[in-house]
């Protein structure tokens, strides 16, 4: 007899595995302002959990790495406040809601939704162009639509366990007319009550490991402001390329991975 989906059991990964990966999430999350979910799901994935317990981990290990993320922007004036609030606010309200389907969602949905907004998130950064100059300018509509998108990408990141910077980044640049350094230090902070909105859900539904988020947490803090000085070294445009390789590279490995899983 089949075990039911619900009763996969729960990966314990080694340490040093969950080091390396916040090393590596957390260099990211410096270089292109997103929490590293798109780095942390697969690996986890890889790593032996299920969808929905790596999904719930990596909104956990998002937690400290948007933090630290946010300081380092922020001493460097790199941080929009009122626009990262306006986001911060929509984003609460969007990730009960994306925890609460992330527990009723099919497992197959789960994944064949993050290859979709992979892919996505990669062809959306080629409809802005970044100028080192831009900043926000913030109205009562700008403010609405802010919150609006907050909701959007916090649903996202409570389904997909991605802290909603690979939408935020490139819509605050092409919607919202931000620079590209703005953008990323804006999207760490918006991420910093809905990653623990996010967790506090999942904690509740039993869809995290608290031990895997904080090994993989505290070690990308570690690397966040290293990311961080590559990003201001660099020009935006080798940013999106740089970034738009490392989603195909993601995609391709799971589509890969899902193919061989399906033949056996």
């Amino acid at each position: 007899m089949t075990a039911p989906e619900d009763a996969a059991p729960v990966a314990r990964a080694p340490l040093y595995a969950l080091v390396i990966l916040g090393l590596v999430a957390g260099y990211l999350s410096g270089l292109f302002g997103v929490g590293g979910g798109v780095i942390v799901v697969p690996a986890l994935l890889v790593l032996g959990y299920d969808q929905r317990r790596a999904a719930g981990t990596s909104v956990a290990a998002i937690l400290p790495t948007a933090i630290v993320g946010t300081v380092s922007y922020g001493l460097a004036g790199h941080v929009d406040w009122i626009a990262g609030a306006a986001l911060a606010v929509g984003v609460v309200v969007g990730a009960q809601i994306g925890s609460f389907l992330l527990a009723r969602l099919p497992r197959r949905t789960l994944f064949w939704a993050f290859l979709v907004f992979l892919v996505f998130s990669g062809v959306s950064l080629w409809l802005s162009v970044p100028q080192r100059g831009d900043t926000i300018e913030l109205s009562v509509v700008t403010v609405i639509a802010l919150v609006g998108t907050g909701v959007i990408v916090g649903i996202l990141s409570g389904i997909l366990g991605v802290g909603g910077g690979i939408v935020v980044v490139p819509a605050l640049m092409f919607f919202f007319s931000a620079s590209d350094l703005i953008a990323k230090g804006t999207s760490l902070f918006m991420m910093v009550p809905g990653s623990l909105s996010g967790t506090i859900g999942n904690l509740r539904r039993k869809n995290v490991d608290l031990r895997g988020g904080l090994c993989i947490g505290i070690a990308a803090c570690i690397a966040s402001p290293l990311g961080l000085l590559t990003a201001t070294s660099i020009s935006a445009f080798a940013s999106n390329v740089a970034f738009s390789i490392l989603l195909a590279a993601i995609t391709a490995q799971l589509v890969v991975k899902n193919i061989r899983a399906a033949r056996r």
